[in-house]
């Protein structure tokens, strides 16, 4: 009888330990400046470079050679792998914002209403 217990014993310790993951702790890492959209969704040619500042913090990348170009990169790593990555290219001529590329939300084009539905331009 004794005999048996300590071999279900161990078969219990063998069965529990085969099916936990054994390696190394991979822990959550951000990198670069976190690019919330609020944050992203004001930016619009025009703001200085003070404003963009403001909104998006200091450039993670600024080229010494063109001044005129800021990139923000964001990346996210999950368990060591890649969840999520954002990047920004802004470009200014002097101290004003021209253009952006990169992962930025479309701008929204306002819908006018139609006359019928507001009432207006409707014939009885």
């Amino acid at each position: 009888m004794r005999h048996f217990l300590i071999s279900v014993l161990f078969l219990s310790l063998a069965a529990g330990c085969s099916s936990v993951n054994i390696g190394p702790h991979r822990i959550d890492v951000q990198q670069g400046n976190a690019l919330d959209q609020d944050s992203v969704a004001r930016l619009k040619p025009g703001l200085s470079r003070s404003q963009v500042r403001f909104l998006l913090g200091t450039p993670l990348v600024v080229d010494p050679f063109r001044t005129d170009r800021w990139d923000y990169v964001y990346m996210y790593y999950k368990a060591g792998k890649l969840a999520e990555q954002k990047r920004i290219t802004l470009f200014f001529e002097g101290d004003t914002l021209v253009r952006m590329e990169g992962d930025v939300p479309p701008v929204a084009t306002p819908v006018e209403p139609s006359p019928a539905s507001t009432g207006q331009g409707v014939q009885p």
